[in-house]
């Protein structure tokens, strides 16, 4: 197992790779630069995020500053003629995502992410969006792929020093039970299920990873969007797992919204501290899009959040 050292709070990158909205280059160099000067000294980024384009600016503004980059493999890009909004992201880079979970793939992937990162090396990389969830009936396939050439490429990185830590980053708990029975992994980022509104990592996946030594990073604290604001009113703007969010989900974050208020904590700041108060996970990533939301994340993570805040919000979830 892997002995790299990852601090309780990182910074996502799918934001300035203008995930539902267009940020300028000058904004997505401002945002990295507050980040570093907060003292940020963790990145998470992947070739789909804007397809290179947040791996390239992330490249761009961090410069050598010495901090740790996690990227992702199992995607390659090809060139395409296609404009807009594709996969969620707006005025992306001119290229498509295609996945390749092969050896070959997983290569040729860490190679043009260090080239878009202008880095010898990143510390963390990750397989990315392995699962049902993401592949359908294609799942088999992928993960074949994955366990017959791709997970060996990875270790082989990680062998030759060029990589401190393997694992993989997704949205499922499913393929998290299943390759840790197959492979070892040092590391598992998965986004949007230990949550306040989704504890389902809690009752299996969460002891395991302790069991095994593997590190758990949580991300997407905020389910994609809806537990970033306090007011929940505007609901066309609401998204939860990189989507409109349905009308159930807006009733059980107003809720929550409304217990954390009567005591005068802001929801996004209970939402972003909850994963950490389990001490089996060992790190939180949230993304950021400017600067203003940089200031808004330290703040929160700073936030002195009593007892019985917590004893509140978790009522609520037992109501439900």
């Amino acid at each position: 197992m892997s002995k790299l050292a990852l601090p309780p709070l990182g910074i996502g990158t799918a934001g300035i790779g203008n995930l539902y909205a267009s940020v300028s280059d000058a904004e997505a160099r401002a945002t990295i630069h507050a980040a570093l000067d907060a003292g940020i000294g963790y990145f998470d980024t992947a070739p789909h995020y804007g397809f290179g384009l947040a791996e390239r600016r992330l490249g761009e503004a961090l410069g050598d500053a010495p901090v740790l980059i996690s990227t992702k493999v199992g995607r390659l890009l090809e060139p395409t003629t296609e404009s807009g909004a594709r996969h969620g992201f707006v005025d992306a880079d001119p290229f498509e995502p295609r996945f390749d979970y092969s050896a070959d793939g997983i290569r040729r992937s860490h190679d043009s992410s260090l080239g878009r990162l202008k880095r010898d090396r990143v510390d963390v990389l990750l397989a990315h969006d392995l699962g049902q969830l993401t592949h359908g009936d294609d799942h088999p396939r992928h993960l074949a792929a994955f366990l017959d050439g791709g997970y060996r490429a990875m270790r082989d990185l990680k062998d030759a020093g060029a990589i401190d830590a393997i694992g993989i980053g997704v949205n499922e708990i499913a393929i998290c039970l299943e390759l840790i029975e197959r492979v070892e992994l040092d590391v598992i980022l998965l986004a949007g299920r230990y949550t306040l509104l989704d504890r389902s990592a809690a009752d299996i996946l969460i002891p395991l990873c302790d069991r095994r030594g593997i590190r758990l990073i949580i991300g997407g604290p905020y389910n994609s969007g809806i537990l970033a604001r306090d007011d929940l009113s505007d609901i066309a703007r609401l998204h939860y797992d990189y989507a409109q969010a349905p009308a159930e989900m807006i009733a059980r974050a107003q809720r929550l919204a409304a217990a954390s208020a009567r005591f005068g904590v802001p929801l996004p700041a209970a939402a972003l501290q909850f994963p950490l108060r389990d001490p089996r996970v060992t790190t939180v990533i949230a993304g950021v899009a400017n600067p203003g939301e940089v200031r808004d994340l330290i703040a929160r993570a700073g936030a002195e959040i009593p007892e019985i805040v917590w004893a509140a919000l978790a009522e609520e979830e037992l109501e439900v």
